[in-house]
């Protein structure tokens, strides 16, 4: 069998996948009945899912346009990339920087199956993938050094993937590990699930959601992200809800969605 089939037979298209209800908020295809059945369910509870993951994705792209663009980065480190729908990282960088270079990481095996499709690249640039997990930092340090110079300033994107380590001491100390191996001058960027906006909707959401075999997720406050960065330097606005991070003109006065954004700054 090939490695691409091996990977699909590990799918479980009975138990719902956090990536598969995110894509199919997204407007996407790669999901399975069960996981529209879930993703129904919430949305029944909290119709401004969709509108909060659209938000979310936006969010990604102003974030790279930001860093690739008005600040210059042209190394991106996309941990927990989730299934690729428009606007991946690379295409939004490379449409700023055609020599920039992205390592996607992830360790789930149906981003696996659309690895191809990640790693297409401008010619002037690359793109590459890494099956790893978040809880190995070090891992995925080295792996991504085949690809990125860690002696040049490098964006660490980590977008959606906190909230499933429930810790927040160990979520904090992973992003440490991960930041301790990037020069100076180098981005994080965090985005977050919050009770703090819609929060007895989004609190039944995630009782729901806890309640399945899929893995488990917590949300957590303003306060508690800008934790996450540890002693970086938060990019203004800090952490706001990410439908309100450097908006683009006409989006400021967007309203807040359940989820928020940072970006700072390894000095």
């Amino acid at each position: 069998m090939s490695e691409s089939g091996s990977t699909i037979s590990k799918l479980d298209s009975g138990v719902p996948h956090s990536a598969r209800l995110w894509n199919y908020w997204l407007g996407g295809k790669d999901n399975f009945a069960v996981d529209r059945a879930v993703a129904d369910q919430i949305l029944e509870m909290v119709p401004e899912m969709v509108e909060s993951a659209r938000a979310d994705r936006a969010y990604l792209g102003r974030v790279i346009r930001y860093l690739a663009g008005e600040v210059g980065i042209r190394q991106f480190l996309d941990v927990g990339t989730g299934i690729p729908t428009a606007n991946n990282t690379h295409e939004v960088a490379q449409a700023v920087a055609p020599s920039s270079r992205v390592v996607y990481v992830d360790n789930d095996p149906l981003v696996l199956v659309h690895a191809r499709a990640l790693l297409t690249s401008h010619p002037d640039g690359r793109t590459d993938y890494l099956d790893a997990d978040l809880r190995q930092p070090e891992a995925i340090t080295e792996g991504a050094r085949r690809t990125l110079d860690f002696d040049k300033p490098i964006a660490l994107t980590l977008l959606g993937i906190l909230n499933f380590v429930p810790d927040d001491d160990e979520a904090a100390a992973l992003v440490a590990r991960l930041v301790d191996a990037l020069p100076a001058g180098s981005y994080v960027a965090i985005s977050h699930p919050t009770t703090e906006i819609n929060g007895e909707t989004m609190i039944e959401a995630l009782r729901l959601w806890n309640e399945g075999p899929a893995a488990k997720m917590v949300l957590r406050s303003a306060d508690q992200v800008r934790r996450l960065f540890g002693d970086l330097d938060l990019v203004e606005p800090g952490v706001v809800s990410c439908s309100r991070w450097r908006p683009d003109t006409g989006g400021e006065n967007a309203q807040p969605v359940p989820h928020y954004g940072g970006v700072a700054r390894k000095a």
